[in-house]
C-alpha cells in the first residue's frame, strides 16, 4: 500500500531536499505513525553542519525527537490502535548482545539510533516497531510530544545521579538539555545552579526557576561555596562538553559529592582524578534513556510539573525545514525549533 506523502532527506552541506514520500503498509511488528512534530537537537545540527555524513551516509531522512498518531498497525500490534497519539524511543537494539541480556538496551553493543544510523521521522508517515512506542495523555499535545525525547534523558541523567530532594545540583552548560536538567531536577525538590556564559540562557534558566552563574565573570567556585554553604554541590551535570567544565566539576562537588557526565566531549579531556580520591567523589555516565525514563518525563509534563511550551522557539512546515535548521543554527536564545509534518492534535 502506498499513498502521497513527502519527506525531507539531509544531502550536505547544509541542505534538506523535499521529495515525495513513501506511506507503506508496516510490518507485521510494527506501527505506521503520522508524523506530527519533529524536534531539532544537537545531534541534528552536527549531521547539518556535514561532521556525521560518515554515519548518516546522506541523502537520508533524519530526525528523531519526535511526536504522531497512529495511523496502521502490524498483524502482532495489539498494545496500539489507529487514532492513538505516542511519540518514539528511538533506540533500535538487537536484543541478544551482554548488555541486553543485562536489561541495558539503552546502551546495545549493537545500537543504531533512529534518525541517525537509520530512517528517520522528518516525513509524513514513519513505520516502526511498536516496542518503541510510548502513549500521550491528551492533555499533553504532539508539540509538547515532540520534547519528550529530550526531557527523558534529563530524566535518565537525573537517575544516575541519584538526585534527591533537598540535594543542591550544579549545571555545567545551559543549553536545552541542561536547561531540561534543571527542570527535572527543580520538578523532584532539588535546588538547581546552571553555569552558562550566553546571558539570553542564564536568563532563561533564571525565568524557569534556576539560579545563574557567568563562569566566565564570575567565580564558580566561589558562588558554588557560597550557596552550598561551603559543603560544595552534591551533584554535578557535566552539560557542556568542554575542559573548562571539566576542571571546574572536581572543584565544586563535595565530599562524595556524583559528577554525572552527560556531555560528549569531541576531544579526550584532562581530568583530575586526584581530586576523586581526596574526595571521595563519584563519576558517572549516562546515555540516552530507558522506557521508564520517557514514562516519567510525559507524567512530568502531563502532572504539570514541567512545561514545556517556553522550550518552543519556532515551529515551520516540513517543506521550509531548512528555515527551522538555520534558525538555530548559532542562536542561543533558541531552545528547540520544531518542523510540523502532518498531523495535528
Amino acid at each position: 500500500m502506498f499513498m502521497q506523502a513527502q519527506a525531507a532527506q539531509y544531502v550536505g552541506n547544509k541542505l534538506f531536499e523535499v521529495v515525495e514520500g513513501r506511506c507503506e503498509a508496516p510490518g507485521a511488528d510494527e506501527v505506521r505513525l503520522k508524523v506530527g512534530y519533529v524536534g531539532i537537537c544537537g545531534t541534528d545540527m552536527h549531521i547539518y553542519h556535514g561532521v556525521m555524513d560518515q554515519r548518516v551516509k546522506p541523502p537520508q531522512v533524519v530526525g528523531h525527537e519526535m511526536s504522531g498518531v497512529v495511523d496502521a498497525v502490524g498483524e502482532n500490534v495489539k498494545d496500539y490502535t489507529v487514532g492513538e497519539r505516542v511519540v518514539v524511543r528511538p533506540l533500535d537494539y538487537c536484543g541478544d548482545c551482554p548488555a541486553c541480556n543485562e536489561d541495558h538496551s539503552h546502551i546495545c553493543h549493537n545500537l543504531k539510533f533512529m534518525g541517525i544510523d537509520t530512517v528517520g521521522a522528518f516525513q509524513s508517515y514513519w513505520n516502526v516497531k511498536a516496542r518503541t512506542l510510548h502513549k500521550l495523555p491528551e492533555n499533553v499535545s504532539l508539540k509538547q510530544g515532540a520534547l519528550i525525547e529530550p526531557l527523558a534523558v534529563a530524566c535518565h541523567d537525573i537517575s544516575r545521579a541519584r538526585l534527591k530532594a533537598g540535594e543542591k545540583a550544579v549545571i555545567l552548560g545551559g543549553g536545552p538539555i541542561g536547561q531540561l536538567v534543571a527542570q527535572v531536577a527543580l520538578g523532584i525538590g532539588a535546588e538547581v545552579m546552571i553555569s552558562e556564559p550566553s546571558p539570553e540562557r542564564r536568563a532563561f534558566a533564571e525565568k524557569t526557576g534556576a539560579l545563574a552563574v557567568n563562569p566566565i565573570e564570575q567565580d564558580l567556585k566561589a558562588a558554588v561555596e557560597d550557596w552550598t554553604r561551603g559543603k560544595g554541590a552534591d551533584v554535578v551535570f557535566e552539560v557542556s562538553g568542554v575542559q573548562p567544565a571539566v576542571d571546574a566539576m572536581t572543584e565544586i562537588a563535595a565530599v562524595r559529592g556524583r559528577i554525572c557526565m552527560v556531555a560528549i566531549h569531541s576531544q579526550k579531556p584532562q581530568l583530575d582524578l586526584f581530586k576523586f580520591f581526596w574526595r571521595e567523589l563519584e563519576l558517572v555516565g549516562a546515555r540516552v534513556y530507558e522506557a521508564q525514563d520517557f514514562e516519567q518525563a510525559i507524567d512530568m509534563v502531563a502532572s504539570g510539573k514541567i512545561d514545556l511550551v517556553p522550550f518552543i522557539s519556532k515551529v515551520a512546515q516540513l517543506n521550509d525545514i531548512g528555515s527551522a535548521f538555520a534558525s538555530m543554527d548559532g542562536n542561543p536564545s533558541g531552545m528547540k525549533a520544531l518542523v510540523a509534518c502532518g498531523a495535528e492534535d
